[in-house]
């Protein structure tokens, strides 16, 4: 079982803590991993975001926890200076990880967490990070996962470091697994949205590759052609997935149509025979040992139930 704390401040973000929260719960749902959350405040009371919504803690704070993740947005400086700061600190203690979420790096730096470590936060506060916390390496990546304090700025990068989380504890095919519900169709990817498989930083070939193996999900081209399409080697298409995406290309095709699989499986009444078609695979038997092989456990098991 793994224990995740959300401890949240007045200001907090929804963006923030959904990336933060949605990819656990679909490695939850989806691969049966036994995750478990809290929402947490300062004072045992709800708190608002930054949009004006109201949320309730779940109770008080229950033992310790593998990651605390605090969340704080607007108002960070009142909140390092009361009650809060005390509830950081006496909660750091009881937990494995403590990651520092949009600006909730400023309170772990102002609990003592941070010092002589590398650590992020929003982009525009890093300048003013900088200069109130000297002993702190201000870092300008993404995010940081350092020993046990970790650090990330806003919701895409807040998004990007539990995807690595997931990657590191569970494995890559998690991962894929938290990051597929981030992916559209490949008309709106070539519009410009991006998701797991379409990172921000990818380039424009690493993208152009992921489109076409998008596009061609029910007879998938092979490699060597889709290298050709994109105007590059197969020696390179398969450097681009690995420092990109951290996968060989081929396990990432093969990743997308399983992750079609799952939800034709779980969302429609196909029959497996038709989903496997649907995905690039010659019959039901090879869709299964493949799902088998990815996922642990056969993909009958992902079927919704039936009326």
């Amino acid at each position: 079982m793994v224990r995740v704390g959300f401890l949240l401040f007045d200001g907090f973000s929804n963006m923030v803590l959904s990336c933060l929260l949605e990819p656990l719960r679909a490695v939850r749902d989806q691969a049966g991993i036994d995750i478990r959350w809290q929402v947490l405040t300062p004072e045992g009371g709800p708190v608002r975001s930054s949009s004006g919504l109201a949320v309730a803690p779940d109770g008080a704070a229950a033992g310790a926890y593998d990651l605390l993740i605090v969340v704080a947005g607007y108002g960070y400086r009142d909140h390092a200076a009361g009650a809060g700061l005390r509830r950081v600190s006496s909660l750091s203690r009881q937990s494995r990880i403590v990651v520092g979420a949009d600006s909730g790096a400023w309170l772990i730096a102002a609990a003592g967490l941070l010092d002589g470590q590398r650590a992020t936060l929003h982009w525009s506060l890093l300048t003013e990070f900088a200069e109130g916390f000297p002993d702190i390496q201000v870092d300008g990546t993404p995010y940081v996962m350092q020993g046990r304090v970790w650090s990330c700025g806003g919701a895409a990068s807040a998004l990007d470091l539990m995807l690595a989380f997931i990657a590191e504890r569970f494995g890559q095919a998690n991962a894929f697994i938290a990051s597929s519900m981030f992916l559209h169709d490949a008309d709106r990817q070539q519009g410009g949205a991006s998701g797991l498989g379409l990172p921000r930083k990818g380039t424009a070939r690493l993208r152009q590759a992921m489109n076409l193996m998008i596009e061609t999900i029910e007879d998938p081209l092979p490699l060597p052609r889709i290298a050709a399409r994109t105007g590059v080697s197969l020696s390179k298409l398969d450097r681009l997935f690995r420092a990109e995406v951290g996968m060989a290309p081929g396990r990432y095709f093969q990743m997308l149509r399983l992750s079609q699989a799952r939800e034709l499986a779980a969302s429609t009444e196909l029959d497996l025979r038709e989903i496997a078609l649907r995905c690039g695979y010659a019959d039901a038997p090879a869709l299964s040992k493949a799902f088998r092989r990815a996922y642990g456990h056969p993909i009958r098991q992902d079927r919704r139930p039936r009326p």
